[in-house]
């Protein structure tokens, strides 16, 4: 049963939150704008077009903003009751840091799930929106229909594609090099063409107008082809629009099957398992944040709401260096993708439980 003192600081946890976040997505927008005015006017884009694009922006700087906005709620609510010497009235009744927290804490836990959820699912989604408004509209480095597109189909073969057409399902320029099995430094043949096309119905490939070379003891075999399928690669259209995809475009499961799919075919999931981890571990972020940062506030201190926002901005600072500290090491094989993607939230839990044992009760 909620008591009117948990209820009254949900509602001002609440409201503080969606306050901050309000705040903090009116300037991303607007430094966004300011910084991308010369190419929407010189690429013309229309306004519709504008609102759009910062409409399914949105979702993804929620994500990123969330923590440090449910941190900041809880520092301000704390702070603004210490000053007004609340929080000592609470103790003296008899409620201890502990139960003080637990609306806070419960309210974070909350907010992690459905951010798990909305960074997994959501924002993905409509992150792929915005990067297509980029593509269609837009030249801010992306991929038109994708060039230079190169990966492994398996163990012992890598596929080079210098431009693929999404529309047309069309590959121009592709080279296919097969591999010794038995040593992988050794080239055993190579297909080079100008242009390959997708059967869906046998679920090959067609190749025209090209070279396929066979080497063996040190001597090449080659001939040359007008036409020539094969029914022995194991990508499709899709596979080659999905491996040129942003992180920040899959949804988790999206991520995870990539990551199955790179393990088999030999190559190293490493990169795509710590976006995976490091998706996760931000989501509870919150609770963390909220956990580190409210013992903190319980003390009356000067400086109001100035002080409040320095130490929320330190607080979050040192989270995203140790964050961006351990993706650096994971990606280099010091440390494995899952303590990669959770080490600062383990270093900061740490921090936290020590803080709140050493505050006043």
């Amino acid at each position: 049963m909620l008591l009117i003192i948990d209820r009254y600081l949900i509602k001002q946890f609440l409201l503080t939150i969606v306050f901050a976040l309000f705040t903090f997505l009116a300037i991303f927008i607007i430094v966004d704008i300011m910084e991308h005015l010369d190419e929407f006017i010189e690429y013309d884009v229309p306004f519709l077009i504008i609102l759009k694009y910062y409409a399914v922006f949105l979702p993804q700087m929620i994500r990123y903003t969330t923590p440090i906005s449910a941190l900041l709620a809880a520092l301000f609510v704390t702070g603004k009751l210490s000053d007004l010497n609340e929080v000592i009235a609470l103790k003296a009744s008899g409620v201890s840091l502990y139960r003080y927290m637990a609306p806070f804490i419960a309210m974070a836990i909350l907010i992690s799930f459905f951010s798990l959820y909305f960074g997994g699912y959501i924002s993905p989604i409509a992150n792929k929106i915005k990067v297509s408004i980029e593509r269609n509209y837009m030249d801010w480095g992306t991929i038109r229909s994708g060039n230079n597109i190169y990966f492994q189909d398996s163990k012992t073969r890598i596929v080079s594609i210098s431009s693929y057409n999404v529309k047309s399902e069309r590959a121009n320029i592709i080279s296919i090099q097969d591999f010794n099995p038995n040593d992988y430094t050794q080239i055993i043949s190579r297909i080079d063409a100008k242009k390959m096309t997708y059967d869906s119905s046998s679920a090959s490939w067609t190749l025209f107008d090209g070279v396929q070379r066979h080497f063996a003891n040190l001597s090449e075999t080659s001939h040359r082809f007008d036409e020539i399928v094969l029914d022995n690669l194991h990508f499709s259209p899709k596979d080659i629009i999905k491996k040129q995809i942003k992180n920040e475009e899959m949804t988790l499961t999206e991520l995870s099957e990539l990551a199955d799919e790179q393990l088999l075919a030999g190559t190293d999931p490493k990169r795509v398992q710590i976006e995976f981890h490091s998706r996760i571990a931000f989501a509870f972020a919150s609770i963390i944040t909220v956990l580190f940062g409210l013992p903190l506030s319980t003390n009356k201190r000067k400086g109001g709401l100035a002080l409040q926002f320095g130490i929320n901005l330190i607080i979050t600072f040192t989270y995203l260096v140790f964050m961006s500290i351990s993706q650096a090491f994971g990606k280099n094989g010091v440390m494995s993708p899952l303590l990669t993607g959770w080490l600062a939230n383990i270093i900061f839990f740490i921090a936290a439980i020590l803080n709140i044992v050493r505050a006043p009760k």
